[in-house]
């Protein structure tokens, strides 16, 4: 499923505030708004109202569901992390780097040090997409 916006069929973007409730969503599976809030507010200084003016903004951008069969409503992410992700690398390739995964991987590199570890899982993952040493 891609992140599309129903009523534009353009890619709907998470802000920032958006992206953090989503992250409580995909580590804790559906959850209430006190649930995400109690989550949100350990981390900053944030409202309840805020945190379900948020989720129904998302709802309305299709970054969310509702299940509204109880009282207390149930909100679920309705595209993974990883689905997530890759959309939002894809959107920044193509606007800030030309479509080049090259400038992007050389730029991420350039500007984050990347452990042992993560450099070692490049190394892997650029041998596999490359048919191997």
């Amino acid at each position: 499923m891609s992140l599309m916006n129903d009523s534009s069929r353009r890619p709907a973007k998470p802000t920032d505030g958006e992206l953090a409730i989503l992250a409580v969503l995909w580590q804790r599976g559906p959850s209430t708004v006190r649930q995400i809030f109690e989550v949100l507010s350990a981390e900053r200084d944030l409202g309840y109202t805020t945190v379900l003016k948020m989720l129904q903004i998302m709802t309305d951008k299709g970054l969310v569901t509702r299940d509204e069969s109880e009282r207390t409503h149930v909100y679920t992410e309705r595209f993974s992390e990883s689905d997530t992700q890759s959309h939002l690398v894809k959107d920044l390739a193509d606007r800030a780097f030309g479509g080049s995964a090259l400038k992007l991987v050389m730029s991420a590199l350039a500007s984050k040090r990347a452990s042992r570890k993560e450099l070692a899982e490049i190394r892997r993952l650029l041998d596999e997409a490359g048919g191997g040493k």
